[in-house]
């Protein structure tokens, strides 16, 4: 079964920011399977990986992959087929951020003014205030960048 990964962080290096966020979906099913801060586990995320064949992710060999290896200790790539659809929109001319690359094609995004940084201040913002608007903000953001994953391995593949 193939499985659609996306994290959010406190920033870009595992050595000094967290995981944030976790958003797990598994094939045309439209639930996405979220874990937040201290609630991120590697026994929790590899439990709901359990089914999973491939997973698809959108530079996730640069960083999702790594990022959960360095915080969670667990080694995806070596556990299961990963598959980095940034690579394959490079291999289509199709280069930039996921957000880019969904304007290009056409994919359709409500939270059209949120980016990475964007997912910083929010998470922030919860922790910080305990802004719960925030927190459910940034987790219909990730939701979006989990499905749109789908979204985008149609179009390429």
């Amino acid at each position: 079964m193939n499985a659609f990964l996306d994290i959010e962080t406190t920033g870009l290096y595992s050595c000094f920011h967290k995981i944030t966020v976790v958003g797990l979906s598994f094939g045309d099913d439209p639930e996405v399977i979220q874990w937040v801060g201290d609630g991120i586990t590697s026994c929790s995320l590899l439990q709901a990986l359990e089914p999973a064949s491939t997973i698809y992710t959108y530079n996730g060999s640069r960083f999702d992959l790594p990022f959960l290896k360095a915080c969670l200790g667990i080694d995806l790539r070596a556990m299961f087929e990963h598959r980095d659809l940034m690579l394959d929109c490079w291999q289509n001319s199709l280069y930039g951020g996921l957000k880019a690359v969904e304007r290009r094609l056409g994919i359709p995004r409500r939270l059209k003014d949120i980016d990475g940084l964007d997912a910083v201040r929010l998470w922030n913002k919860y922790e910080k205030h305990s802004d719960h608007r925030a927190l459910r903000v940034l987790l219909d953001y990730n939701k979006e960048d989990v499905l749109n994953l789908k979204a985008l391995k149609g179009i390429l593949l």
